[in-house]
């Protein structure tokens, strides 16, 4: 079974006709099984508000819907995201009541200017030329949903990230770095043996309790991964982050779907202590924000070193 994952951003509701609607948190998810392909969109319902929640939904997917439908202060966070992200294959689209010459010189110089350009009645169609993106190498499951399901326990919602996971595989939680088994496996509802990357899954965990686990977490056997309380940054600030940083001040870091929240221990180089540890490993992708902010909230991205 092949599995792709999208993000829809801009204009959220054309999520309602591409799939059946799932989970529904800050995340809201939408699935369709067709002949061996799930297709799976993630849609950041919880953003604006909260622009971690554009953060994770981008970092679940492999590809972008973008649909724009105005030209706002929200949009261009949108775009920035994206583009440090290194989120650079995917459609973007907009409505007849937006300037496309002013679109696109928000878009230009950023990895959204390759995106393919669609009318909005064709992106269901564009979204079947999209093809699997696999991964090999050890397991790798990214967390971003957990439960505690009645009579069965611990349940996770995820995606493969890398590798296979196979039913009653041992493997370890970062950062807890506590054995589990997983005892069943689901896709799109129904029980199978195996699932490889990059298929989201619902897991039966044995061995650690639902409030142990949270969004981010990896389930694994790849020793390559770190856990770590102070990190390293080759980091880049924004353009359009207007702040200084400081030694002592305090910001929101993400990898991949783990949000902390961190302080600047140095500035050359830039190097921050967490509040509670990370996993991560050399070159992963750091995004620093700062939600409260009033105009941009990513204040800007570097590379693990």
């Amino acid at each position: 079974m092949n599995s792709i994952n999208f993000v829809v951003l801009g204009e959220q509701t054309i999520a309602n006709d591409f799939g059946k609607k799932g989970t529904t948190t800050d995340l809201t998810l939408y699935d369709k099984k067709e002949s061996d392909v799930i297709r799976t969109w993630v849609v950041p319902n919880g953003f604006p508000e909260k622009i971690q929640s554009l953060i994770q939904a981008i970092n679940i997917a492999e590809y972008v819907i973008f649909y724009v439908a105005s030209l706002d202060k929200y949009v261009g966070e949108q775009i920035i995201a994206l583009d440090m992200l290194g989120k650079n294959d995917g459609i973007i689209s907009h409505s007849y009541e937006v300037d496309e010459n002013r679109l696109n010189s928000m878009i230009k110089g950023t990895v959204l200017n390759n995106y393919k350009k669609v009318d909005s009645p064709n992106i269901k169609q564009e979204l079947t030329k999209f093809s699997p993106i696999s991964n090999n190498g050890d397991t790798q499951i990214v967390i971003d949903h957990c439960f505690d399901v009645k009579g069965v326990g611990t349940v996770v919602l995820g995606k493969v990230l890398q590798g296979t996971v196979n039913q009653y595989d041992k493997l370890k939680h970062l950062p807890s770095r506590t054995e589990i088994m997983i005892k069943s496996i689901q896709m799109h509802d129904d029980d199978i043996k195996q699932a490889n990357c990059p298929a989201r899954v619902g897991l039966s965990l044995k061995g650690i309790k639902p409030d142990e686990v949270g969004r981010g977490d990896i389930i694994t056997s790849d020793e390559s991964l770190i856990v770590k309380s102070e990190i390293e940054v080759n980091f880049k600030q924004s353009p359009f982050y207007k702040g200084e940083i400081a030694v002592n001040q305090m910001c929101l870091i993400s990898i991949g779907l783990q949000i902390k929240a961190a302080k600047f221990s140095s500035i050359s180089p830039v190097k921050l202590t967490l509040e509670k540890p990370i996993i991560c490993k050399k070159n992963d992708i750091c995004l620093f924000i700062k939600p409260e902010s009033t105009t941009v909230r990513i204040i800007g991205s570097g590379k693990i070193n």
